[in-house]
């Protein structure tokens, strides 16, 4: 008789954005303020302390074929996935999207009122991945910067 697994806890712990140019990747999330860390890693992967999950950098063709998955043709539309920074007001969304450009991000939506009663806009960083800077109703982000949903 076959014991039965225990479902382990899901948690997500990382995420890994597949980069072009790593230098320019990591000067650019170091220019938004991210904390790097595990240094000794060099410019072969980059770690990013975000508060939540965290952030990693790693040249998109070794990320490809790390995952036994074809690195060629690179999406240039909608890849299906956004980052989001959430933020506490309306002010604090127009900051982070105007401090995120003047770090080299490009706009991709200007921040307007959406039709949930929040306000957010889109900005890509240096390949294209799409971040969403919102404030949301039901979201609050804590003095610990991470997202505390209501039940």
């Amino acid at each position: 008789m076959l014991k039965e697994l225990n479902a382990p806890v899901p948690r997500l712990t990382v995420i890994t954005l597949g980069v072009s140019d790593i230098r320019a990747s990591i000067a650019f999330y170091d220019a938004l303020g991210f904390s790097r860390r595990l240094k000794a890693t060099g410019e072969a992967v980059a770690f990013y302390d975000t508060g939540g999950p965290v952030l990693a950098l790693y040249r998109w063709d070794q990320l490809a074929a790390d995952a036994g998955l074809p690195d060629q043709p690179r999406p240039q539309a909608f890849r299906g996935m956004t980052l989001a920074w959430n933020c506490r007001t309306r002010e604090e969304v127009d900051a982070v999207m105007a401090f995120a450009l003047g770090k080299g991000a490009k706009l991709v939506k200007a921040a307007h009122e959406t039709d949930y009663g929040g306000y957010c806009g889109y900005f890509a960083d240096p390949d294209g991945h799409p971040w969403e800077v919102v404030v949301a109703p039901g979201i609050d982000v804590g003095d610990d910067r991470r997202v505390h949903l209501a039940e």
